[in-house]
């Protein structure tokens, strides 16, 4: 083991020979700066974040997660908890602390008697299909296969199955959780209550989730894929996709888009998934296939599995990576006009602008059933911008700025958690939580009453919010 001096919150710094023991009682690995592995394990998705823990914990199941929590609890470390996918704030990472890494904690159950699948913190939700589509079953998992279930779900979880089977939160069936006490629970209907309903919208805050418990749904073949249409037609399909989802289906999930294809040609785009049967998807869809006419159609039947790939190659790895994205009520035109103008100007060809249709499912929910609270939102803009050069993040961060000004709704700053990038303020994190944040400082209060699990989009305990 590389030697190096850790230093606490506290300013303490921590006995090597305490490292030593906490090291030899995992079954995992145990990363220090220096050794084989420790760069790889401390990058994360977003090029924008370049933190340097002291310590990684790769943990190999939930007893090396007690140990790491009992530990940066009692030696006062900064925690960061990462699990198998992404995220663009890169709050799977920090400087100076502990990142607990549950990536390689990949066990899959799938029960098709009982139509529900257990998966561990570190599964992906490829995975995840991978295994449940074995048996014609799915649940709802976001938009690319590479994204972590457990931030995905911990945060609500938009998906393109959402609007017939609601959001990946309202799928949870059981949490598994590892609180700040090193306590290990279950969350569920019937136990530990509170946490659950916290735990389904609220984020990392209240503990470290190790297993999941979902209900699947019959899902094989399904009729969906991307239709592009020219760039100079961009208005004239927003508009056209507004009307679409203003009476779509439960069946139906809808984006629009406006995106650069490789050759540096700018498009827009319409993705839709009907979860239904493919006959009367056809005729549901016929209409995105004959507007237009469009550039290039392929829309077919596939397997769910590979629906979830479709937006795979707009999220590799490795890119520097700012966005910013708000719920919108309605879809005017004075905001797909902004949308349009603003995207002649994008600096990179890698960004995109994003509309994605809620509805349907997501809004029978109760806004207060769940720490997810923005049922009624009837879409959300997501201005994604990806660039290769960190000598051209200023003018893409001003430039993705600029847009969201531009569109976002006047008085509300109402956002998906999942969607926010580290540096949005304390207002724009209590925004995400909504009508709700005083319920999850209640919860917060109880499970973590120090904030030990601050490297997210926190929720403050009061003792803390006093303090400041």
């Amino acid at each position: 083991m590389p030697t190096t001096e850790l230093v606490s919150r506290s300013g303490e710094v921590l006995d090597i020979a305490k490292v030593r023991r906490f090291e030899a009682s995992l079954r995992g690995v145990l990363l220090l700066p220096g050794a084989d592995g420790y760069e790889a394990a401390r990058r994360v998705h977003n090029a924008m974040i370049d933190k340097r823990p002291a310590l990684i914990a790769q943990c190999a199941g939930v007893a090396d997660i007690v140990a790491a929590v009992n530990f940066a609890r009692e030696n006062s470390l900064l925690v960061a908890v990462r699990g198998g996918g992404h995220n663009v704030a890169g709050l799977g990472v920090c400087d100076g602390g502990i990142v607990i890494d549950l990536s390689r904690m990949k066990g899959i159950r799938v029960d098709p008697a009982g139509a529900s699948v257990r998966a561990e913190a570190g599964v992906t939700w490829g995975e995840l299909d991978r295994e449940a589509q074995v048996f014609g079953l799915g649940t709802t998992g976001g938009a690319v296969s590479t994204t972590g279930i457990a931030g995905l779900t911990l945060g609500g979880g938009l998906g393109v199955l959402m609007r017939k089977h609601g959001l990946a939160c309202d799928n949870v069936l059981s949490i598994n959780v590892v609180t700040a006490d090193g306590a290990i629970l279950t969350a569920s209907a019937t136990e530990n209550v509170d946490l659950f309903w916290a735990l389904r919208g609220g984020g990392g805050n209240f503990g470290i989730a190790t297993t999941f418990d979902y209900r699947l749904h019959p899902v094989g073949t399904v009729l969906g894929g991307l239709v592009l249409y020219p760039f100079d037609r961009a208005k004239e399909m927003l508009a056209f996709y507004r009307e679409l989802t203003e009476t779509a289906p439960d069946e139906l999930t809808a984006y629009a888009a406006l995106l650069t294809l490789p050759d540096g040609v700018r498009v827009s785009a319409i993705f839709a998934c009907y979860a239904g049967a493919v006959a009367v998807g056809e005729t549901v869809l016929r209409t995105v296939r004959e507007f237009g006419p469009p550039m290039a159609d392929l829309i077919a039947p596939m397997p769910y599995a590979t629906i979830q790939k479709t937006f795979d190659a707009t999220a590799p790895s490795g890119l520097l990576n700012y966005w910013k994205s708000s719920f919108l009520q309605t879809l005017s035109m004075e905001s797909t006009d902004a949308m349009v103008a603003t995207y002649l100007t994008a600096p990179s060809p890698l960004t995109s602008i994003v509309v994605e249709h809620l509805g349907g499912a997501v809004g029978r929910v109760g806004e207060g059933d769940t720490a997810f609270g923005h049922r009624r939102a009837e879409y959300s803009v997501t201005a994604a911008s990806l660039w290769r050069q960190a000598s051209e993040s200023e003018q893409n961060i001003a430039w993705t700025r600029r847009l969201w000004d531009a569109i976002r709704p006047r008085g509300s700053d109402a956002v998906y958690a999942n969607y926010m990038t580290d540096d949005e303020g304390a207002l724009r994190v209590r925004a995400a939580y909504g009508a709700n944040h005083k319920r999850l400082v209640a919860v917060k209060n109880r499970y973590d009453p120090t904030n030990l699990f601050r490297v997210n989009q926190n929720i403050k305990p009061t003792l803390e919010r006093d303090a400041t």
